[in-house]
């Protein structure tokens, strides 16, 4: 029986060790668990070794990103992202604060949810609300996607031709209009 599928792009991160392990074992394991009949993973980017933000906060992080299709909703996709975060002990403590496991849907297909004015509203928040605020609702596709190099060039490997829905530009071209000094900061492992 045919499925409709969703084609979706998850980012992946931490910078801790969870149970004595290096991150870049725990991302291979959380892609291990991802993969279901609900989710058909596509393709995994390369493992980036980024640098802790702000920097000397914390240990580097490694990160990547994985190409999937899915016939999830976006809100049974997000659980089951936070399923695998808390199966690798995931604490919410602090926004942007050092993990074992970080797991972002950074985009399902074209969609913008919860519709364009919200979205937009995340997107262009002042950076001095971005550490404090947090969504109460799905926000797609991520909201500072566009910002994030340690987001984008994993994204590169794997859905290099996805078109932004509303800045209308490909993963490509926004990787491209990064400034270089943090393109360069994010190095393949």
């Amino acid at each position: 029986m045919y499925e409709n599928r969703s084609n979706i792009v998850i980012g992946l991160g931490g910078n801790l060790l969870f149970q004595g392990s290096p991150t870049a074992a725990t991302l291979r394991k959380a892609v291990g668990m991802l993969a279901s009949r609900d989710v058909v993973i596509r393709g995994v980017s390369r493992f980036y070794a980024t640098p802790c933000f702000p920097a000397g906060a914390g240990p580097d992080y490694v990160n990547a990103a994985v190409a999937a299709s899915t016939s999830l909703s976006p809100r049974q996709m997000l659980e089951r992202l936070h399923e695998v975060e808390a199966a690798f002990l995931r604490e919410r403590v602090q926004r942007w604060g050092m993990r074992t496991l970080d797991a972002d849907l950074l985009a399902f297909d074209q969609l913008v949810l919860p519709d364009l004015a919200r979205y937009s509203q995340w997107r262009d928040l002042p950076a001095a609300e971005q550490i404090r605020a947090t969504p109460d609702e799905l926000i797609l596709p991520h909201p500072r996607l566009q910002d994030r190099a340690f987001a984008l060039i994993p994204m590169a490997d794997v859905a290099p031709d996805w078109v932004h829905p509303v800045l209308q530009k490909s993963v490509r071209s926004l990787c491209a209009a990064l400034p270089e000094e943090e393109r360069a900061a994010v190095r393949p492992i």
